[in-house]
Formats: structure tokens, C-alpha cells, sequence
């Protein structure tokens, strides 16, 4: 074949009905909301209503589906754990996250919070183990911050067992976790020196790699905030941006399962704009964004 007769072939995209370009009626957002209610426990109020309609076209675009009616249906057909569920909710809840988002929070962690710990050890009140909890991860910002954290600030941290769970309810981004790939926009507030030290610049692409002395602290798993996390107890986690997306109900339900994954005397950080100071009653609180869990 000549290059007069070389063709491009494209694959065509899914045509779309008149309907799938309008926007969700008010019955329409009720029982989207109601549905995402039932499966994780996250509250669409009214006024996202552009904001659904816009990501659902997205989905509609993917999919293939004609009308919000009928991706309505199909959802509802769906099992929680399949891939189109995954794709939706990640559509619905997605936020921007990076690399030490919230300075100041990493600053106490780092220069307060690993020093008095690393304290303990030396007196012989703890043991060289570390437990922390990255709930909502993402695509695991959060978590490899926290790596980082001890990798550069915890003395001989390679003699102490560290274990970072990072959970979250999107198998995507769980996976996208488990890569420990960041593109330059998620590193613009890791530091130089952080770079060299724990991370490789992929060629060719804008991507950063994080290195083993990262990789080997962390782990990822996909949960539901809404049901028990089937592990040891933590002396630290980080529920921060996400219980926006609750009611005060579903607020109450997995703080209540939060706290049984903290250990009497561990700490919790929220985010600093989460306003959830009144759910803490219990507590002992040191930062509006700082809590910790009574020794009884």
C-alpha cells in the first residue's frame, strides 16, 4: 500500500442519545444518591447535581449506555466489587491529592511526632514497631509521604518494624497505589534532597518512581470505610478529605470503626478543614486537627 492510499483508521465512539446530553432530573438524582447511599455510605446532596451529570456522561461515553436511566439500571444490576462500580465511584469522590499535602501536619510528624516516639524506644516504654493507617488513600500520597517521613527523620527506622496500610474503596486507584508512581504535579512539594534520596525519575516520561526503602513500608488494600478494617490496632491514622462525602449518620459509623483500629493512647489526623471536632468528644484533642485516643 502507497502513502496516497495509507488510511488512519479510528475507532469509532459510542453514539449517544439526545437524552445522555442533559442533565439528571431531581427523581433521577434521588435515586442515584439513594443507590450510592445504600453500597458506601456517601451522601450525594442536591446541590452536586451538575456535578453528577457531568461525570456521568463520562461513564456514558465509556460505556456505551444511552440515558442516565439506563446506566441507573445497570449499576443497580451490578455486584459492589465489579470494575464499573469501581469506575463510577472514582468519578463521584475523585480529589486532587499529592505528595505532603498539609505542610504543617507532616512537620509535627516528622519533627515532633517520630522524635518523641524514637524517646520511648531509648527509655525502654516501647518497641521498635510502628503502626499507621492511611484511610482513603488514594493513590497512595498520603502513604508514601508518611514512608518518607520515617525514612528521613526516625533513627535506624530499617531496625523497626513499619508497617503503612494504605485502604481505599476504589480498586483503581488501590491499584494505581500500588505502582508508587507520581507524576510532577503530585511531587511539586517533595523537596529536592527527597527526590534524590528516595525516589528515580523514569525516563522518557514525567513519572517518579519510589524506591524500596518506600516500597517496603507500605502496603495497599481496597475497603469500605463503612465496614470494619480487619487488623492489628494502629498507633496512628489518617482520615483526612473524605468525610465530607458523608451524612452525620454514616459520619458516626466509620468514626465507630476507625477508633476501634486505633490503640488506647494512639492518635488520629483529620483534615484541617474536615469540621468534625464535635464527633470527637471523646478524645483528647491537641490540634483542631489532631486526636488522641484515651488510654481507657
Amino acid at each position: 500500500m502507497n502513502a496516497q492510499t495509507t488510511q488512519t483508521l479510528e475507532v469509532p465512539r459510542p453514539v449517544l442519545s439526545p437524552e445522555s446530553l442533559k442533565q439528571v432530573n431531581d427523581a433521577e438524582l434521588a435515586r442515584y444518591a439513594k443507590l450510592v447511599y445504600q453500597r458506601t455510605g456517601i451522601r450525594i446532596p442536591p446541590q452536586k447535581k451538575m456535578l453528577l451529570s457531568n461525570r456521568l456522561r463520562r461513564r456514558l461515553r465509556e460505556t456505551g449506555i444511552k440515558g442516565f436511566a439506563a446506566y441507573y439500571d445497570h449499576l443497580k444490576r451490578l455486584r459492589p466489587n465489579d470494575p464499573e462500580w469501581d469506575a463510577f465511584l472514582q468519578e463521584i469522590t475523585t480529589h486532587e491529592t499529592y505528595l505532603f499535602r498539609d505542610e504543617g501536619q507532616w512537620e509535627w510528624f516528622g519533627k515532633t511526632y517520630l522524635p518523641e516516639i524514637a524517646a520511648e524506644v531509648r527509655s525502654g516504654r516501647r518497641q521498635r514497631r510502628l503502626r499507621i493507617w492511611s484511610a482513603a488513600c488514594s493513590t497512595g500520597d498520603e502513604a508514601f509521604t508518611a514512608a518518607c517521613c520515617i525514612a528521613a527523620s526516625l533513627p535506624n527506622h530499617k531496625e523497626w518494624k513499619v508497617r503503612i496500610v494504605g485502604t481505599d474503596i476504589g480498586v483503581g486507584a488501590v491499584e494505581n497505589a500500588q505502582n508508587a508512581m507520581f507524576r510532577e504535579r503530585a511531587m511539586r512539594l517533595v523537596s529536592d534532597s527527597y527526590k534524590r534520596r528516595f525516589f528515580d525519575k523514569a525516563r522518557l516520561v514525567e513519572v517518579w518512581q519510589a524506591k524500596p526503602v518506600l516500597t517496603g513500608m507500605v502496603s495497599f488494600r481496597q475497603h469500605n470505610l463503612m465496614e470494619p478494617l480487619k487488623e492489628p490496632p494502629f498507633d496512628i491514622v489518617f482520615l483526612k478529605n473524605v468525610l465530607i462525602y458523608f451524612d452525620l449518620d454514616s459520619k458516626r459509623r466509620v468514626l465507630g470503626h476507625v477508633r476501634a483500629a486505633i490503640r488506647p493512647g494512639g492518635l488520629l489526623v483529620a483534615g484541617p478543614a474536615d469540621g468534625v471536632g464535635e464527633l470527637f468528644r471523646d478524645y483528647i484533642r491537641h490540634q483542631v486537627w489532631l486526636f488522641q485516643r484515651p488510654l481507657q
